[in-house]
């Protein structure tokens, strides 16, 4: 595996922790984005990763229920 190829991926997949402090938020918001499905994630040795991109680049729903 060449080097280029873990360092892009290194900085694609982060943390929960890193992604909490990325968008200011707690870790469990981020883990409770994760079990909802809103962010992608990787799971590697009980490690759950998220993409940089899909937590840099997401917005949150309105609060509330849904408009009928």
């Amino acid at each position: 595996m060449s080097t280029n190829f873990m360092q892009d991926f290194a900085e694609e997949w982060i943390s929960q922790a890193e992604a909490a402090r990325i968008r200011g938020v707690s870790r469990q918001a981020i883990a409770r984005l994760v079990k909802r499905g809103r962010l992608r994630v990787l799971k590697i040795g009980g490690r759950v990763l998220v993409l940089r991109h899909d937590v840099e680049r997401f917005t949150p729903e309105a609060p509330g229920r849904p408009p009928k």
